[in-house]
């Protein structure tokens, strides 16, 4: 009993660390419900999802698991020859061209091993770019199909986060972890089988550390579940702050906000940066550990080898030679090593499925505009709109219209005014589709809305809005929409129909001016004119104008009114303008308050009725006066 005591002492110290961490395991769990312990789903739904787009590519994983296959043979040969060369050099009868015969051997099976590893890296990189560009032009357009309403909860930065960061990690899984986890699986089988051959009894003392390798691995596996979590939400923090924040730099900077700014980005970063301790610390216990039952593995091997070599003694019945001893060392480290080896590609696994998981997150959202299933498509329209009772609030019982009906004819133009919050935008929206209607209709050459598919409906409006949006690129991209279907003879008619040639022909590259982020080296006018030139070219049955002339300058207006005279010729028109001067011509103009129509007619006719549109034009017209005035 004396003789095996350092191998008591050995598994004392082992059972001292299993049970430190069963009792922070059991500590843990009994709050991870507080503490937002564990994700939603569980890794086996999070598998099967990313394994559908794998599936295509099933033929290029069978031929990496082919050449993995041949390259584990160094893995498991190669100790077998270096033990047979210390078998070699210690014969009396020693033969150079026996050990020369062994070393080329070794080194062939190393040539191979290389080679192999090579041809899996190139296919495996090329098969995960592939599946992350699947992932990530699916999640962008599940993105596009997403309604008005649901965009609005979603920070920007968060959805960034989502298509670069996230799909990158998820992109790793599968170029990388989980081919070498199922590598490190037939590594260590193998080995195992190898080490039986060799000296089965040598091999149950090395298995005696399994079950401990285990325990310390499920352990871990919920450590570090929760520290990766964590990483990915402050991620996701610092980029959707980024996104708002450097979007409105601007105004930080009119009102001398930069301090307070820099301050909620450092807690940001701070909280981000205890995360990634968190992360790493969780990393660092599990490591170590695990290594530390290898070296205690070696050590009762050396221990054991060393006993029969000395004494001529036996372990339970087998003796341990100096070949065998050789050859069990090297293959307890590549026994080891992969199991080393996955607890990192497992540490990466769980970012991969944290990842997973906040992805998948997105594609569940369903799109609460939807087609109706016998949608039909609508090839053109002729512009007749009607609202039919229609009742609408974007929260539950917070009613924004109420009861509204009006009919448009075709070729009509129609205003929309009252006070803010009357209601005025919300019908142009509500014409597009871009919400759903709670009660009434709404009816499109007589057809309810929606029975038209939303991309078919949306095709024949054209929108210009008060804040328009210019991409970057250049003022052709910017108006044909990247579309290739139309000449520069059309584009610059179109330019000329809306009187934005007036300013384009002054450019240097003319229409192939090159467009900064959002616009910003045109005027509010100029980028106005372009959404109208944007609008015409794509020849809607309906436009839609809102607020389009109110950040303008005087002349710029003066251009914009004699656009939309033209305008008018091309189909029906719906224009929303708190400046009343800018619609007297409309052929009706429907009043709004508190989402009721109150009054509705032509300027003069509303005038002549005295009521609230009169005091409302009265007042401006005094008020311009006053102005002129001055």
């Amino acid at each position: 009993m004396y003789e095996y005591l350092p191998l008591l002492i050995v598994g004392a110290i082992i059972g001292v660390f299993s049970l430190a961490f069963i009792l922070a395991y059991a500590l843990i769990k009994n709050k991870k419900e507080a503490i937002g312990f564990d994700r939603s789903m569980k890794d086996s739904e999070i598998a099967a999802r990313l394994l559908r787009y794998a599936r295509p590519h099933v033929k290029d994983f069978l031929i990496v698991l082919l050449i993995m296959l041949i390259s584990i043979a160094y893995d498991l040969l190669s100790p077998l020859i270096i033990g047979n060369i210390q078998g070699i050099i210690k014969e009396e009868s020693f033969e150079i061209h026996r050990l020369f015969l062994s070393v080329g051997v070794y080194a062939g099976i190393l040539i191979v091993s290389l080679v192999s590893t090579y041809l899996q890296s190139i296919i495996l990189q090329k098969t995960g770019q592939k599946i992350l560009s699947a992932m990530r032009q699916d999640l962008f357009t599940h993105i596009e199909s997403l309604s008005h309403e649901q965009l609005h909860q979603i920070p920007v930065g968060k959805l960034v986060t989502r298509v670069t960061n996230d799909t990158n990690a998820i992109s790793m899984m599968f170029t990388n972890i989980l081919v070498n986890m199922i590598k490190n699986v037939f590594v260590i089988v193998g080995v195992l089988g190898a080490m039986l051959l060799l000296n089965y009894m040598l091999t149950l003392m090395v298995l005696c550390f399994v079950p401990f390798i285990v325990l310390f691995t499920v352990i871990f596996r919920k450590f570090s579940r929760k520290a990766y979590r964590k990483v990915k939400d402050g991620t996701t923090d610092i980029n959707t702050y980024l996104s708002e924040n450097l979007s409105g730099i601007k105004i930080t900077q009119i009102f001398n906000r930069e301090e307070q700014k820099m301050q909620d980005f450092l807690e940001k970063s701070n909280r981000l940066k205890r995360a990634k301790q968190n992360e790493i610390f969780v990393f660092g216990i599990f490591r170590p550990t695990v290594y530390m039952l290898y070296i205690a593995s070696v050590l009762c091997l050396l221990y054991l080898g060393g006993r029969g070599y000395i004494k001529d003694t036996t372990f339970l019945g087998q003796r341990i030679t100096t070949e065998v001893l050789v050859s069990f060392y090297l293959y307890i480290s590549k026994f080891f090593n992969p199991i080393q080896t996955m607890a990192e590609q497992f540490n990466r696994l769980q970012s991969a499925f944290a990842s997973a998981e906040k992805i998948f997150t997105i594609f569940d959202m369903k799109p609460t505009v939807v087609d109706e299933p016998d949608a039909m498509e609508l090839e053109e329209i002729r512009g007749e709109i009607e609202f039919r009772n229609v009742w609408f609030a974007y929260k539950p019982d917070e009613w924004v219209l109420q009861d509204v009906s009006f009919h448009v004819d075709p070729m009509q133009t129609v205003a929309f005014v009252g006070s803010t919050g009357s209601g005025k935008t919300t019908i142009l929206s509500l014409i597009c589709r871009n919400y759903d209607i709670q009660k009434g209709q709404i009816l499109i050459d007589g057809i309810d809305i929606r029975k038209i598919k939303i991309a078919s409906l949306r095709r024949h409006f054209g929108q210009m809005l008060q804040d328009v949006f210019l991409f970057s690129g250049t003022i052709r991209s910017n108006i044909v929409l990247r579309e290739d279907s139309f000449t520069d003879e059309e584009i610059r008619a179109a330019c000329k129909y809306v009187n934005a040639d007036s300013f384009i022909n002054k450019l240097e590259d003319g229409l192939d001016e090159i467009v900064r982020e959002r616009g910003n080296n045109f005027s509010a006018g100029q980028r106005q004119l372009l959404s109208f030139a944007r609008t015409i070219i794509h020849k809607p049955s309906v436009m839609i104008l809102d607020e389009a002339t109110a950040n303008i300058d005087t002349e710029t207006e003066l251009l914009i009114q004699d656009s939309l005279e033209k305008m008018k010729n091309i189909g029906t028109m719906l224009i929303v303008a708190h400046r009343l001067s800018t619609i007297q011509h409309a052929d009706n103009i429907i009043l709004l308050s508190h989402g009721r129509i109150i009054e509705q007619g032509s300027h003069q006719e509303l005038l002549h009725k005295k009521g609230r549109y009169y005091q409302l034009y009265t007042l401006q017209y005094n008020k311009q006066q006053l102005s002129a005035g001055k």
